[in-house]
């Protein structure tokens, strides 16, 4: 991704593929825009075997992307204890387009600081919107930790 040289975001994780997407890799970065949060995640190496080629992005409340299919990162990152989709933490789908996939949404929910330390995770379905509690993504497939740049 190209930016300017005086651009610094303040804050991205690395997002690598477990198992099922062992080619899964991307960043995902957290920068201040007008009284929000620019979050742009940039990821290849999606698999081919979706239907309908959404992939449903969250935060995570966890630390860590360790534990069999990424456990350790929790559930979705939501401190008002807000009804599915409207957690903290809940974030557009990536759309594969022969396995890449770029997304960039302004939102409010979070502070940068709020999401240093914890998990992005890319699941292998798209989020249905409706299912309580997490939006029956399907699986952990990928996962980074957040830290700040």
């Amino acid at each position: 991704m190209m930016y300017p040289s005086s651009y610094r975001p303040g804050a991205a994780a690395h997002v690598t593929g477990g198992r099922g997407a062992p080619d899964l890799n991307g960043t995902v970065h957290f920068r201040p825009h007008r009284g929000g949060v620019l979050v742009t995640a940039q990821i290849t190496g999606l698999p081919a075997d979706n239907t309908g080629g959404f992939f449903a992005l969250h935060i995570h409340e966890g630390d860590s992307c360790g534990g069999e299919m990424f456990a350790d990162t929790g559930g979705h990152y939501n401190p008002t204890a807000a009804p599915h989709p409207r957690h903290a933490g809940d974030l557009p789908p990536l759309l594969s387009c022969n396995g890449s996939a770029f997304l960039s949404v302004l939102t409010d929910r979070f502070s940068i600081e709020d999401v240093v330390g914890r998990t992005v995770v890319i699941h292998n379905g798209p989020d249905d919107f409706t299912s309580q509690p997490a939006g029956n993504a399907g699986t952990k497939i990928a996962c980074g930790v957040i830290y700040r740049t």
